[in-house]
């Protein structure tokens, strides 16, 4: 089947994704801060090198597919930490592996959120900055910032910063894609619930459907993106919570 890459796959959306392309019979580079072929910090310039290093090297330079799932929550008291890693992790993976992807015409999937468009500011200075690719910037900006005001601005950020690749990426013959998750049954959601202030935000969150996701129907979203059935599927943002984003937007899309 080939090869197949996925950040954060020691745990949660990112282990379920590395379940489902392993049985498949995808060859699995995972990476993340312990436990899986390549241990990497994202949150640091070195380890995102490291980590894209080592990951063109076990892959001979060609992947098939790659999935860009790790991240950290709006429960965290570091907001910078959070941008750093859900914004300038990802996209310095994204765009070190374009190569390698274009290799094999591959696929790729880059988990946001469906917070990216919750009392977010899309003109907000630690956006721009992000977008700049200003990282020290950034992190000038947030100073002191709890994760909570963090959080959805970076995942706003990413997809942008997606979709503005989508062009280019497609005409490489590269699939670049965005699934956008509510709330997901995940060690980062029990954070979140577990946060004495942060927990009282998630309840009210309005859910249609009335329960939270699970990891694996998440996934199975993801697997279909990452199948030859999406293949006319470019820089799209596929919304995955229970109805969330169309009862606070409805006449947005």
């Amino acid at each position: 089947m080939g090869t197949a890459v996925i950040t954060g796959a020691a745990s949660g959306i990112g282990a379920c994704v590395k379940a489902r392309l392993k049985a498949q019979g995808y060859d699995i580079i995972g990476i993340d801060l312990k436990g899986e072929a390549i241990s990497a910090d994202l949150s640091t310039v070195d380890g995102r090198q490291s980590a894209i290093d080592k990951a063109l090297d076990m892959s001979g330079g060609k992947i098939d597919r790659l999935v860009l799932a790790a991240g950290l929550g709006g429960h965290l008291e570091n907001g910078a930490l959070v941008a750093r890693v859900n914004y300038f992790g990802a996209v310095a993976l994204l765009d070190g592996f374009k190569e390698a992807l274009a290799a094999t015409k591959g696929r790729c999937v880059v988990i946001g959120s469906n917070s990216a468009q919750m009392r977010t500011d899309p003109k907000a200075p630690m956006v721009e900055a992000m977008l700049e690719g200003n990282e020290a910037k950034t992190i000038e900006i947030i100073g002191g910032f709890h994760a909570a005001m963090v959080y959805g601005h970076s995942k706003h950020a990413l997809t942008r910063a997606v979709r503005r690749r989508a062009a280019e990426w497609g005409e490489l013959g590269i699939s670049l894609n965005v699934i956008a998750p509510g709330p997901t049954e995940t060690p980062m959601l029990e954070g979140v619930k577990e946060h004495p202030t942060i927990s009282k935000s998630l309840e009210m969150i309005p859910i249609p459907q009335k329960r939270f996701g699970r990891a694996e129907e998440i996934t199975d979203i993801i697997e279909f993106l990452l199948s030859d059935t999406a293949d006319y599927m470019q820089g799209s943002v596929i919304y995955v919570d229970g109805g969330t984003d169309a009862q606070l937007r409805p006449d947005a899309f």
